[in-house]
């Protein structure tokens, strides 16, 4: 599986990079396969074979009906084995991850290995427990990270490496003046 191509649905967060890409270059592999910091809306997505105009037209149509939202990274996390910051809040997350999978139900979230996918920003993973207090207690002291989300970004992985395919934007508040505060 791991040298099949593969595709993914995620949410970047570039403002987490200065935080948490040391770490992420030290303790996750995947920032070494080309993966920016990011929360995943859902992964595996379909195999890119399997992704033409009229799956990027549903895709394009899907994300256009959510509205784009303020996300706050306060605390840190810990989720099978990672350290991981956790988005708050995590609805608007859940909703588009539930959306994705209503409409392709044959790719459902993380194979369908997690009942509940809780949404998080990993930073470290498999790592020993020193390891995990020390890089919790750096990312303590420096949040929280805000961030806006307005888009999603469809992302493939060919030999070994992930790189973006497109991006889906979410529907822009149209009234003026309006600020969310997570």
């Amino acid at each position: 599986m791991a040298g099949m191509p593969q595709t993914a649905l995620i949410i970047t967060v570039p403002e987490a990079d200065p935080l948490v890409g040391a770490w992420r270059r030290l303790y996750d592999p995947r920032e070494r396969d080309g993966v920016p910091a990011h929360v995943t809306v859902l992964y595996p997505f379909l195999e890119p074979d399997r992704i033409d105009e009229a799956t990027i037209a549903a895709l394009r149509a899907l994300f256009a009906s959510h509205d784009a939202f303020d996300l706050a990274f306060r605390r840190c996390a810990r989720l099978s084995g990672m350290v991981c910051l956790a988005p708050e809040p995590d609805l608007p997350l859940r909703a588009l991850t539930a959306a994705v999978a209503a409409r392709w139900p044959e790719a459902p979230p993380y194979r369908g290995r997690f009942e509940d996918p809780v949404p998080h920003l990993t930073v470290a993973l498999g790592q020993e427990e020193t390891v995990n207090q020390k890089v919790e207690a750096d990312l303590a002291a420096r949040l929280p990270l805000l961030t806006r989300v307005d888009s999603v970004r469809l992302v493939v992985r060919e030999s070994g490496v992930w790189r973006g395919w497109t991006s889906f934007a979410l529907r822009q508040d149209r009234s003026p003046g309006a600020v969310t505060v997570p």
